[in-house]
């Protein structure tokens, strides 16, 4: 994942509604600063549903691949062809 950084300053929090509008408009996540050093990330919820939708998309990935290096794996011939036996379809 990539984001580009947006940088606000603790200082400016007051700013809330600017800071609103900020993350709704980027969709991305904002950046606060604390002292010149990075202290805090704030997002809109729509931001934050994509980005907890798509970790959980590349868990998935990756357990599949774990899956593959394990040989946990069927060929997908057999099991339909198995499935239509067995269900008769």
């Amino acid at each position: 994942l990539e984001f580009r950084r947006v940088l606000f300053r603790s200082k400016d929090l007051k700013n809330t509604s600017g800071i609103s509008e900020l993350c709704h408009s980027t969709d991305e996540p904002v950046f606060i600063t604390k002292n010149g050093y990075s202290d805090m990330v704030v997002m809109s919820n729509q931001a934050y549903d994509k980005l907890i939708e798509q970790i959980h998309l590349y868990q998935l990935v990756a357990e599949a691949e774990q899956d593959v290096e394990e040989g946990n794996v069927f060929d997908g011939e057999e099991v339909l062809s198995e499935m239509r036996a067995k269900y008769g379809y």
